[in-house]
């Protein structure tokens, strides 16, 4: 089967739910435990590229210990976090999923939620792509903890990718007050809400649509919850001419609304090209960790093989 190719309940369930569930063995036990330990040094400012992120949501000393953690384009301060996000496998099976011919990441994150940490919001990512052209997006969600509701586990509202999109609304996404609140006003009247709750082993992995609800209640459990993140557009994706993002449009260059790939990487293409400065990731980032589990391991819900059979990193 096509390394690229998802059976055909997988892509009923993704059109129907607006994402897809693989509960184990996405990325390997070996990866698994060297992505956490990227996590500290990460989050404590110890940047190995010598390069800041472009968002650092969390602190410590200046934001409260009950926050969740987040950091939006790690890949840019450390090599095995890129080893991940910019992973050629997560690329093809996601534009397989879209219906792309090929991908770059606009963006990757860090979450790391441990004990008594808050909630995230529920959102739609779609509320936010006015800045680039067209506005369509999926995400690679990779949980590195066995993930649980009471961690605080991401949780998607099944079928909302078809509800009309929200707003944008930022001020409701760090620790809100409600973090279902959200869906109360976007829920069309005649849709039955649907929460799902994401329980999958470490390694395990979600990919969702862009209009897709999604966020994370508070976590009351005693383990931390921890997740790399992709965010995926179509290769051919340029910067709006006019639209803004306070953070992402300051790489758009004077009169030109392309995306520079050193900043948005294209990771796959049917053709077979990726950013060419790609190719030194797997020395730099100990890519003997980032082997695909083993046959059989790659288990979707409800399924008892992987999606395209084994895959290369």
């Amino acid at each position: 089967m096509s390394v690229e190719s998802w059976s055909d309940e997988q892509l009923g369930r993704f059109r129907r739910d607006g994402f897809v569930v693989l509960e184990e063995g996405f990325v390997g036990a070996d990866a698994v435990a060297l992505l956490r330990e990227r996590f500290e040094p990460l989050f404590a400012g110890r940047y190995e590229t010598g390069i800041r992120p472009d968002e650092v949501n969390w602190v410590s000393g200046r934001d409260p210990e009950d926050r969740t953690r987040q950091i939006c384009n790690g890949w840019k301060a450390d090599p095995r976090i890129a080893a991940q996000t910019l992973s050629e496998r997560t690329g093809r099976l996601a534009a397989a999923l879209m219906g792309w011919d090929g991908v770059r990441v606009v963006q990757d994150n860090c979450i790391w939620k441990p004990p008594g940490a808050k909630s995230l919001g529920m959102h739609q990512d779609g509320s936010y792509l006015d800045y680039i052209v067209p506005p369509e997006m999926i995400t690679c969600w990779i949980a590195l903890d066995d993930t649980s509701a009471e961690a605080g586990t991401i949780t998607y509202a099944a079928g909302s990718h078809r509800w009309p999109r929200s707003p944008e609304n930022r001020g409701e996404f760090h620790a809100p007050p409600d973090w279902l609140a959200p869906l109360d006003r976007a829920r069309p009247a005649e849709e039955e809400l649907r929460l799902v709750p994401l329980v999958v082993r470490a390694g395990g992995a979600a990919f969702h649509h862009f209009n897709t609800f999604h966020g994370s209640g508070p976590n009351t459990g005693s383990v931390h919850r921890r997740a790399v993140i992709s965010h995926l557009v179509p290769a051919e994706t340029r910067f709006h001419p006019e639209h803004a993002d306070p953070v992402y449009s300051r790489y758009r260059r004077a009169g030109d609304t392309t995306m520079d790939e050193s900043f948005f990487p294209i990771i796959w293409t049917r053709d077979g090209r990726r950013s060419r400065w790609l190719a030194d990731l797997p020395k730099l980032a100990a890519a003997p960790a980032f082997r695909p589990a083993r046959r059989g391991r790659w288990r979707a819900r409800g399924s008892s093989s992987p999606p395209g059979g084994t895959v290369a990193a």
